[in-house]
């Protein structure tokens, strides 16, 4: 190699300069001839790097290595080495340093049973490097790295590397990218030993706190014992956790936090964070009812409330969670979401969420990996979580790590998001208000993810009914003989000569004397005067009436307005006939189409104040190129959005490509609904069925969250839906699935089948003084197809028909039946009628399937009191669509001397055959049937 290189002038200038640039290009140049002849971690620093085909690409390579690593060094005040008889052994230590920071965690002593099996690091002994215990009093330079002293022996290195590293803190941080985040954290966890921690007045209150934590479970277990509580003993130092999160987020600004969590614990949280009332908790485990709804077990239950800090205020949220243990993660993100955008929190300062995790599920169940992959996407970004693994080393009744994951950490899921992750040991309650005040610094600073892994335990089995000792002998056997953290922590204290044993037991006797008397025991509780809810005004259980009425003259202003967009940002030619033809539209030249039609119920709420929320997989666009909401130019990557440019004071509107999932994005539209009731929040379906991958929302929040919990919500689902030949997966948006789960009026499905309808439908979603989900099932080939269009008198003068009649002059005294149907397959069937020119068949459309429109149905039924042959025609089979669901309804209004029968698809396993000459056959079967009269 040339001696004046560009990379010998820079090595020359960097801390690992003088002396050591021959040492460096010594190894590379041995790696190069050989790499097993280098040490394993230059020969794993030297492979990572691109291969080169010249020498000076070569070095070019390490030149951006080690400028990474001086920067880093630099901010230790490490010092360049140049006296040539210890340059290899100053790059030793560095090695040793950075091995520490990069591997620390798996010689920290965070096991409060001692029975994690870790993994081995044998870079973390200096013996690795080739010194000795005969080296541990030569000195090195590294400047202000400990004690503020210049130099330092190995021998002090070597302590204040441990106690850096290797204590009951352990910190994962290298893999973050980046530079200034991951220079912040190193400096945070080694400033560990420059400064004393805690105070004793804060000391006396972790133990307090601990002592809450130990003295609620232990309570309960004497009160009612074998009641399942999935007690938090073990885990105790979680309490002291998140009551330090909520002071330290109030220090930095923070005015409301959102939490969710499972099972495990909860009961603990509720009563000794959120403040409520043990009384309240004593009847429930009584099994007193209490409020209006089914109701649901107490450990699913939510909490809101008010909790004071040396920096005011802090509103806390508990949402409501069900058995499904990570699906509430989503859920608090899009309820955060909802909560910033309802107070202008732009920045991500004031509202907080904290989502809780079990070790097995964290890892294990998929939702998470999706709420994390959109967790810094634009359209769901919160600002950053900080989450909590309450790590009990088992998994229900697996605690082998090879049965439960295939990593060394159940954290190691954060490293796909260079999420830094905080490992801490639950018996070190003050570790564990570190890793709090650390952890809200880095999100406030940051905004991004951060883990807490509180490694602890479970004294119990999983619920207070099992016997642990069956599947875990012998860890059951260590916990019966291990000491409580409260009990580890108390006696720390009287050893340090910061409180006497008198006041360890005038704590537990204090908190014992308040669950006697019932009432609050959060000392920071604070009644609430502040008026939160934006529900007030949408709590009637009755479905309201609304006005469909809207100014024509004002319609049309819009109509034009939305068809706008700049001469100087050009579209694709085929987005340009379309808008040219909705231009058309406006003028009243053209009736309206579905894209048109749905555009103008969003631009007449808009207009009205109103804000809109619409995501999905392929939102801006519609998979079925009818939307059209966000334009892009041609020539460069820039969009333009009609809707949000209408005026000034319209309301607020958003529309979001979703990342590729169905589960997350979901629930977190649900989330966003429940706490932003003055917004329609809409997440449509690529194709109907993929809701199947979000079932768990579905069942277990949409449909029963008002009867279990009282969590109203106005969230819209868009399934595209119908049977057009393309095959099982792209036919059936699962009608039958949504039925099913209908009942006392918690829902509405709804299948509107012209361009007026869905206008209607959607503004009466929101213009409706009530607020529950509405599932619409949309069409696909209508959104274009001919018959499907509507004036635009039919828009502003019009409502939502949830049954619409025969549409043709017919005679009702020459039907001899009556078809019911609801979708597309009406417009077969007309078309088909029409050809045959038949007069004695009357088509009946079923818009709203649920609740279901009795008195519409009677009243037009009125005109057919003489027929007796009644159908219900479908195109999705036997076992599917409405049938089964609603034929009760059906029957219910039909005349005395009426027969109803089915006319569709037989039973079948898929929802739809996968070859169109078959779909077709069937189609035109079912059709000519429905039409048939002997």
């Amino acid at each position: 190699m040339q001696q004046n290189s560009p990379f010998y002038e820079w090595l020359a200038t960097t801390a690992l300069g003088g002396a050591n640039q021959s040492y460096i290009e010594e190894l590379y140049e041995d790696y190069l001839h050989d790499p097993n002849s280098v040490e394993e971690s230059w020969r794993n620093t030297f492979d990572a790097l691109p291969k080169s085909s010249t020498a000076e690409q070569s070095h070019s390579q390490i030149r951006s290595y080690f400028q990474e690593l001086a920067r880093d060094n630099s901010q230790l005040g490490i010092t360049s080495v140049v006296d040539p008889d210890v340059s290899k052994r100053f790059v030793k230590v560095l090695q040793w340093v950075n091995a520490h920071r990069n591997r620390g965690h798996l010689h920290a002593n965070l096991d409060p049973l001692n029975l994690w099996q870790r993994m081995d690091a044998p870079t973390l002994d200096y013996k690795f490097y080739g010194f000795t215990d005969n080296d541990l009093d030569e000195e090195f330079d590294l400047g202000q790295y400990v004690y503020n002293k210049e130099k330092i022996t190995l021998r002090e290195l070597a302590y204040a590397l441990k106690n850096t590293y290797c204590t009951t803190i352990g910190l994962e941080f290298m893999h973050v990218n980046d530079l200034e985040a991951r220079t912040w954290l190193q400096r945070k966890v080694e400033n560990l030993l420059n400064k004393p921690l805690f105070s004793k007045h804060e000391q006396v209150k972790f133990l307090e706190e601990l002592t809450a934590a130990d003295g609620l479970e232990r309570y309960l277990g004497a009160r009612f014992p074998g009641a399942k509580r999935f007690s938090l003993e073990g885990s105790d130092a979680f309490i002291p956790l998140m009551k330090e999160i909520i002071r330290h987020g109030a220090k930095n600004g923070v005015k409301e936090i959102v939490m969710g969590m499972a099972h495990r614990g909860r009961l603990n949280m509720l009563v000794n964070v959120l403040g409520k009332k043990p009384a309240n908790l004593f009847d429930e485990f009584a099994g007193k009812h209490h409020g209006n709804g089914t109701g649901d077990v107490k450990y699913h239950q939510g909490y809101s409330s008010e909790f004071m800090t040396e920096n005011g205020l802090v509103h806390l949220a508990l949402a409501f969670n069900p058995s499904h243990l990570e699906i509430v993660s989503p859920v608090v993100a899009g309820s955060v979401r909802a909560r910033q955008k309802r107070i202008g929190d732009d920045k991500f300062t004031k509202v907080l969420p904290i989502t809780v995790h079990g070790d097995s599920a964290v890892v294990g169940q998929g939702v998470v990996q999706e709420t994390l992959n959109m967790s810094s996407t634009r359209g769901y970004t919160v600002g950053g979580t900080i989450r909590i693994v309450i790590n009990n080393q088992i998994g229900f009744t697996t605690s082998n790590t090879r049965d439960t994951r295939s990593t060394e950490y159940c954290t190691d899921i954060a490293k796909m998001i260079e999420a830094p992750v905080i490992h801490v040991n639950g018996d070190d309650p003050e570790a564990v208000a570190y890793a709090a005040r650390m952890a809200v610094e880095y999100r406030t600073l940051f905004k991004r993810d951060i883990f807490i892994d509180l490694v602890s335990y479970r004294r119990h089995g999983h619920n207070e009914a099992d016997e642990p000792l069956v599947t875990q002998p012998v860890m059951y056997k260590l916990i019966k003989q291990h000491p409580t953290p409260r009990e580890v922590y108390a006696e720390r204290l009287v050893t340090e000569g910061i409180i006497d044993q008198a006041k360890a037991t005038e704590l537990m006797n204090n908190y014992r004397d308040a669950l006697d008397r019932g009432e609050c025991v959060v000392p920071e509780w604070h009644p609430s005067n502040i008026e939160r809810s934006d529900w007030n005004h949408f709590l009637t259980q009755e479905w309201t009436a609304y006005e469909g009425h809207f100014d024509p003259k004002r319609f049309k202003d819009l109509a034009n307005k939305v068809c706008e967009y700049p001469e100087t940002h050009p579209v694709h030619a085929r987005v340009e006939k379309i808008y040219a033809d909705r231009l058309l539209m406006a003028s009243g030249e053209k009736l309206f189409d579905w894209g048109m039609a749905e555009t103008m119920a969003y631009a007449t709420l808009l207009d009205e104040g109103h804000s809109i929320r619409l995501s999905g997989e392929d939102s801006g666009r519609g998979t079925f190129f009818h939307r059209l909401a966000v334009l892009h130019n041609i020539n460069e990557r820039k969009a333009y959005i009609p809707l949000m440019n209408l005026h000034k004071a319209q309301g607020h509107f958003e529309v979001w490509d979703s990342v590729l999932s169905e589960e997350a994005v979901l629930a977190f539209e649900y989330g966003y609904a429940t706490s932003a009731p003055k917004t329609l929040t809409i997440w449509e379906a690529q194709f109907g069925d993929f809701a199947n991958g979000a079932q768990v929302v579905i069942d277990q929040f949409i449909s029963s969250g008002e009867q279990k919990w009282g969590r109203m919500c106005g969230l819209v689902l868009l399934l595209p839906h119908g049977y057009e030949g393309q095959g099982p997966e792209h036919s059936s948006a699962r009608v039958e699935r949504y039925l099913q789960l209908c009942a006392q009026q918690n829902m509405q499905v709804c299948v509107p089948s012209t361009p007026a309808q869905i206008y209607h439908l959607l503004r009466r979603q929101m213009l409706r003084t009530v607020r529950r989900p509405l599932i619409v099932i949309t069409p696909k080939s209508l959104l274009r197809y001919p018959l499907a269009v509507s004036s635009m008198e039919e828009l502003v003068n019009g409502t939502f028909q949830n049954v619409i009649p025969e549409i043709d002059n017919l005679d009702p005294k020459q039907v001899k039946r009556v078809v019911f149907c609801a979708g597309k397959v009406y417009y077969d069937l007309l078309e088909q009628r029409r050809k045959n020119n038949q007069v004695d068949v009357a088509i009946i459309r079923i818009e709203q399937l649920y609740p279901y429109p009795h008195e519409e149905m009677q009243e037009i039924l009125k005109d057919y009191a003489h027929v007796t042959d009644y159908i219900w025609c479908q195109e999705e089979p036997l076992n599917q669509g409405a049938w089964y669901c609603s034929q009760h309804n059906f029957i219910a209004n039909l005349p005395a001397t009426g027969k109803l029968r089915y006319v569709g698809r037989p039973a079948s396993a898929s929802p739809a055959v996968g070859y169109i000459t078959l779909h077709n056959e069937q189609q035109k079967a079912l059709v000519a049937e429905a039409l048939a009269i002997e």
